[in-house]
């Protein structure tokens, strides 16, 4: 399906309540399946991508009963397999999109006697899996992957030893599917990073009774196996991923205030709030208090005008990588040319992020340029209404449908029911907004 948006000539206004984080809600979702006992998990991310990840644990033989599906999310009674570990399953796991789904449930499984293969989508299907295989097989496991160290992922498990995993890239999921593994490998498992990635996995995995090492903004963490996680009642947070969009389009539109209460800023993932606070945007953080093992709070934004330019260092992108198309868009109106550094991540994302942001800001008109691992915004420059294609992205849709608003005319984004990759209702609640998007 695509959304028709026009620009809008009329104030955003309001408070608008972000789903439960996705990278939370998949970890929630694995660790409960992985713990001894029953958990509770509440408020989960309802959208595509961890309805995959409940379909992969259900097949390899946790029990989870959705108590309640509602708008604030899912309410999850979740038995683990815990000591006996996974079963087998029946057919290949179809992660669908999920990049998270196939990584982390590869270090999930990979501890246990059991051979799993693990599918997706064509856009998953083109995305590079070697990063998490190469570790594996150090640690033991047998991992076959297609040609090209792509899906579909074949898993033999069993055995494992503890490593050191010095990471290439600073990967929250390479990270997070090395210390999996190392919950059933005899000995301590460490993981070194070039940069800080986010700290869900080792912040989570201690309410589920597995003591990690890790001090706080250290890039060296560890788990000492083997371990088996026990139960727990655990409350997802807003995702400050999908918050940013909001935030973005209240600093953009003119005499907009947007508020988004209960939005995790974890500081590994509050990366856009930092760097838009630096070009001069009004935010404003509020209430911040801890939240079961993150901080959250209010987030607040006003229309900003006289926005400037800054540069977006490597050691930043990790925790803003989701939000670079949002944040160059954001750029497209701020004066002098912000540039991104460290940013060819993006390339391997559900596209090819970096060079999509490129081509769709061209599309509506923006001075930008990008080359293998940097972008570069020039501004402000007013924004021309256009066809503009998601991809199949969900990052992408949003920022298309947040330029919409900026750009003179009218914008149709092709394929805008990405979203429900991880924002089912985004376009909704744009329009309890005042916004002027509809489904076309």
């Amino acid at each position: 399906m695509d959304v028709r948006v026009t620009h809008a000539t009329a104030k955003l206004d309001g408070t608008v309540h972000i789903p439960a984080d996705k990278s939370m809600s998949h970890r929630a979702v694995m660790f409960a399946a992985a713990a001894e006992g029953t958990s509770q998990v509440n408020g989960a991310l309802g959208s595509d991508d961890v309805r995959s990840t409940i379909a992969a644990v259900q097949a390899l033989g946790a029990e989870v009963g959705i108590v309640r599906d509602a708008e604030d999310g899912l309410f999850l009674g979740v038995t683990g397999w815990g000591v006996r570990g996974p079963r087998q399953p029946s057919a290949p796991i179809d992660c669908g999109n999920s990049g998270t789904t196939a990584r982390l449930l590869m270090g999930l499984v990979a501890g246990w006697p059991i051979e799993v293969t693990f599918t997706g989508d064509a856009s998953l299907s083109g995305r590079p899996m070697l990063r998490i295989a190469d570790p594996l097989r150090a640690m033991g496991a047998t991992v076959d992957t297609a040609e090209g160290g792509t899906l579909p992922v074949r898993v033999h498990g069993g055995g494992l030893r503890p490593i050191e995993y010095v990471s290439p890239v600073a990967s929250a999921q390479v990270k997070s599917a090395v210390l999996l593994a190392g919950l059933q490998a005899s000995g301590c498992t460490v993981v070194i990073e070039p940069a800080k990635s986010r700290d869900h996995t080792e912040r989570m995995l201690p309410a589920f009774g597995v003591p990690v090492e890790a001090e706080r903004g250290s890039l060296t963490v560890s788990v000492t196996g083997p371990v088996v996680p026990s139960a727990c009642d655990f409350f997802v947070p807003a995702d400050p991923s999908s918050a940013a969009f909001f935030t973005v389009a209240g600093v953009l539109v003119p005499n907009s205030r947007v508020i988004a209460p209960r939005v995790s800023l974890n500081p590994t993932r509050a990366g856009f709030v930092r760097v838009l606070e630096r070009m001069g945007a009004r935010i404003r953080v509020d209430d911040l208090a801890p939240l079961g093992t993150e901080e959250a709070a209010s987030l607040q934004a006003w229309y900003s005008e006289g926005m400037s330019a800054t540069t977006i260092e490597p050691a930043e992108v990790p925790s803003l990588i989701d939000e670079v198309p949002i944040v160059a868009l954001a750029a497209t109106q701020a004066a002098g040319t912000t540039r991104f550094e460290g940013v060819g991540e993006l390339r391997v994302k559900e596209s090819d992020r970096l060079e999509a942001v490129r081509a769709g800001l061209e599309a509506f008109g923006a001075d930008v340029r990008a080359g293998e691992d940097w972008l570069e915004v020039s501004g402000p420059t007013p924004l021309a209404g256009c066809t503009v294609p998601s991809l199949a992205d969900h990052r992408l849709a949003m920022t298309w449908i947040i330029a919409g608003l900026i750009a003179q005319g009218e914008t149709v984004v092709e394929g805008a029911d990405a979203v429900g990759v991880s924002y089912p209702a985004f376009v909704e609640h744009l329009q309890r907004l005042g916004a002027p998007v509809e489904w076309a």
